[in-house]
């Protein structure tokens, strides 16, 4: 799964390799949240745009956001068949704009953050898929989910699953909804090389979403006990569909 992820590299970073026409320009975040505006990248009639959308994804038939899962991830295997996914898979596909995400190892009733990075330290494009609901009164909001596949080698370490990462040369094909075929989307729905990515544990700070500030990155040469009175909290239930993670820890 994904439940943070980084965006501190410079607008420019983004917008020189995705090639959109917007000169957004937007500070260093290095830990969005569920729910929170952030920025993706999609394409209409041909063109590459820049929009915020929240995440939290809402398929339009959905009758009331309150009594509908907290979507922020979307299963790979689960895009052709499910019925939340089946239509943005086919129309609505954007990559989430970010630099790193973090997961967490768990032991016992513990669990230890880790920053996920890639190697050459540039924008790493997330796969996405994206979806404006309509209330019942006419307002609008975009939405979008990160997609998701097993872990590759180096991620297998702490988490079985971690968020589709695209190669530059990728982009095109995961943004092309002109003829509605999802054939070559779906191969590149799959773990990145282990080569392109590496992976450092990081301060339990990252777990408050109030703690936005370079220091959530500063590697430790090991990952951090949890306090005592972490230890002795009873382990909360996990969801046994990462599509509908209705609560993050």
């Amino acid at each position: 799964m994904c439940g943070r992820y980084a965006i501190t590299l410079p607008p420019e970073a983004y917008r020189a390799l995705f090639g959109y026409p917007e000169q957004p320009n937007f500070p260093p975040r290095y830990n969005v949240a569920p729910t929170q505006p952030v920025p993706v990248v999609l394409q209409e009639r041909g063109e590459r745009h820049f929009r915020l959308v929240r995440w939290g994804f809402l398929p339009s038939w959905a009758k009331d956001p309150k009594d509908f899962p907290l979507v922020i991830n979307a299963r790979g295997e689960t895009l052709e068949t499910k019925p939340t996914f089946k239509a943005a898979l086919k129309r609505r596909r954007c990559i989430f704009l970010a630099d790193g995400f973090y997961e967490w190892q768990r032991h016992g009733r513990e669990k230890a953050p880790f920053l996920i990075r890639l190697r050459d330290r540039g924008p790493m494009p997330l796969a996405g898929l994206w979806e404006t609901y309509t209330d019942p009164a006419g307002g609008e909001i975009d939405t979008a989910a990160i997609v998701t596949t097993d872990a590759n080698g180096v991620l297998a370490a702490i988490h079985d699953r971690m968020p589709v990462i695209l190669s530059r040369e990728d982009i095109p094909a995961w943004l092309d909804v002109s003829d509605e075929d999802t054939a070559k989307a779906m191969r590149l729905v799959r773990p990145c090389p282990e080569a392109w990515v590496d992976m450092v544990p990081v301060s339990r700070r990252v777990n408050k979403v109030e703690n936005d500030d370079p220091g959530v990155q500063e590697p430790l040469p090991a990952p951090e006990p949890a306090p005592a009175t972490a230890r002795r909290k009873a382990a909360k239930p996990r969801s046994s569909d990462e599509d509908e993670q209705g609560s993050l820890f």
